[in-house]
């Protein structure tokens, strides 16, 4: 009986997709690292003057003692 994974199930390494994977995640990386002085800060400005203040449903429950509307 074949111990090996690639012997019992007939799917051995697919280098194929592993390659893809390997030059995709270094294209974001390529990509998203120089962005990164650039999206933090957009983040933080859309925080402070463009995001509701939505109070979450479980701050609510505990302040006013009831669960929240949806269950």
């Amino acid at each position: 009986m074949a111990t090996d994974v690639a012997d019992s199930t007939g799917y051995g390494p697919n280098f194929q997709m592993s390659a893809f994977g390997y030059i995709m995640a270094a294209l974001l990386v390529i990509v998203l690292l120089p962005l990164l002085p650039v999206l933090v800060p957009a983040y933080v400005i859309w925080r402070l003057f463009f995001a509701d203040e939505a109070e979450h449903s479980f701050e609510s429950w505990r302040r006013e003692g009831r669960p929240p509307s949806g269950t």
